[in-house]
């Protein structure tokens, strides 16, 4: 089994990303959130708190992580299908939740789609807690920022 190494996401990181993203099957993508400049200021705002996983040299991982002061987020949490269940998600997880310790962060959410079967299953035998308490509500702001599913 191959090295991998987990550190901080930066910008210089961002073409590799944006090509794991595309390569994840079901994996959505915004239009603006996810472009370059929605990205950097993503990354501006938590410059710290956001990985990547590395092996040989190539990213094979990531996790855009942030927080608003109060609570942490985790977005598009992905490892290559080819290196799932090595242990590398949870290694992403556990540095990103330290990251967000280290901010006085006390508590973190994520958002994962229903028909996300691998991910949803993840995260519950990782101990994560599904809430039935709540109901979760968006408002869209801006129109053009379309989600698009990679097939």
């Amino acid at each position: 089994m191959e090295a991998y190494q987990i550190r901080v996401m930066t910008m210089e990181d961002y073409e590799e990303v944006y090509r794991l993203w595309k390569g994840i099957r079901g994996f959505g993508i915004r239009t603006i959130d996810d472009s370059k400049d929605g990205i950097a200021r993503f990354l501006k705002r938590n410059p710290s708190t956001s990985v990547v996983a590395e092996t040989d040299g190539r990213i094979v991982g990531a996790i855009l992580c942030g927080h608003d002061g109060r609570r942490g987020y985790f977005y598009h949490v992905c490892v290559q299908e080819a290196y799932r269940k090595r242990g590398i998600g949870k290694a992403m997880a556990v540095a990103c939740m330290h990251a967000l310790k280290k901010e006085q962060i006390n508590k973190v959410s994520l958002i994962a789609f229903k028909n996300n079967e691998i991910g949803n299953l993840f995260w519950k035998e990782e101990g994560w807690t599904f809430r039935e308490d709540l109901n979760y509500y968006d408002f869209t702001l801006n129109e053009a920022n379309i989600t698009n599913f990679n097939k």
